[in-house]
């Protein structure tokens, strides 16, 4: 389904979707993140990448998994399984879009093995989904934008085998041609956001369609953040594991987690039970992102730490992002957005060490 929608009839689309919560870019504080569309105000498209993805919608930084006390003596758990309204995040980037279908995979398919001896039924390889992702995931529609052209020079979505008016993960795509937009309903569930706004939608025509091409293929034309071929990038990260690289570029690391807290398809979680009374034994198990930059982050019971340094928590960021995942998924994790790059504030930079790592 591909129509055209007036710039000024943006609004008017939005209104249709009052049954659901709707996100866009909002500039505040300097830079551009994900808000809440209250009733009445204008949605502003005209916005950079924003500083964070849109995996908070499934994987929010802190959610609860069930509430504890006691009840004469005995644990009584309350789960707290999440039952959102139906969410519309509009003015996605296509990087972040291609960082759903990742999250989805690690969020959606455990590989373990499974006894036949004591569980016969039971597949040697068994998908398990996770009920707190997939209760937002389900009711997510995602409405991307197209980048006409970068918006830092760290972006290197093309790289990585994507590309600015990519559709992966998306519901919609839309593009910006000037006092239009090119609207395109991807999966079911953006062609039903589409029909609810019909009113709003003009037909598409030739020379719609043919400008529609013409900005797709320019927007391949400006250059991008290059990091050469992805096989060979694998192999330099496997024969590098014990390289004294990874001590001399992570020198400057302080572990402060930005760049896998803004990245689109980090996923690490931490699971702790927070207690609110000790009087009554009330508390909550809770879910917190983590990280793999962190000095505890593989910290054993026993006291041992097997990425106690710097340098090995640094290779294992990179080496998850193009070697694990890779052999376990048969696609890289990371999406070229760049935010890693441009808000690390020691300048510590993925693809110059890339680079160095392929050039060893």
């Amino acid at each position: 389904m591909e129509k055209i929608l007036r710039q000024e009839k943006l609004r008017e689309w939005v209104d249709t979707l009052d049954d659901c919560e709707v996100y866009a870019p909002a500039f505040a504080d300097s830079v551009w993140n994900f808000a809440r569309v209250e009733a009445g105000t204008d949605i502003d498209l005209s916005h950079t990448n924003t500083i964070g993805s849109v995996k908070a919608f499934t994987f929010p930084q802190r959610e609860v998994f069930f509430r504890f006390e006691k009840s004469d003596g005995v644990p009584v758990l309350t789960p707290t399984l999440p039952d959102p309204k139906p969410t519309v995040v509009f003015g996605v980037r296509p990087c972040d879009g291609r960082g759903m279908p990742r999250n989805d995979t690690a969020f959606g398919l455990s590989r373990h093995p499974a006894s036949r001896d004591t569980s016969p039924s039971l597949d040697v390889e068994k998908e398990f989904e996770d009920p707190y992702y997939w209760a937002r995931r389900n009711k997510l529609t995602l409405v991307g934008l197209a980048c006409n052209q970068p918006h830092s020079p760290n972006c290197f979505c093309q790289s990585v085998g994507g590309s600015p008016h990519s559709e992966e993960g998306l519901d919609i795509l839309m593009t910006d041609l000037g006092d239009r937009f090119h609207v395109k309903g991807v999966t079911a569930k953006g062609v039903e956001a589409m029909e609810r706004g019909r009113d709003a939608f003009d037909a598409v025509c030739d020379a719609d369609q043919t400008e529609v091409e013409k900005v797709h293929e320019r927007s391949h034309s400006y250059p991008q953040r290059p990091i050469g071929d992805l096989d060979a990038i694998s192999d330099a990260l496997r024969e590098s594991f014990d390289s004294p690289l990874w001590a001399d570029m992570a020198q400057h690391c302080i572990g402060c987690g930005i760049c896998t807290f803004l990245c689109p398809t980090c996923h690490c979680f931490d699971i702790n039970d927070e207690v609110i009374s000790p009087t009554t034994g009330e508390g909550e198990r809770v879910r917190t992102w983590d990280n793999c930059q962190f000095p505890d982050f593989t910290m054993h019971t026993s006291g041992h730490n097997p990425r106690g340094d710097l340098g090995s928590r640094l290779r294992q960021r990179v080496n998850h992002k193009f070697l694990y995942f890779v052999e376990n998924h048969k696609t890289q994790q990371c999406t070229g957005c760049g935010r890693c790059i441009t808000e690390c504030p020691v300048g510590i930079d993925i693809v110059a060490v890339l680079e160095r790592v392929g050039q060893s």
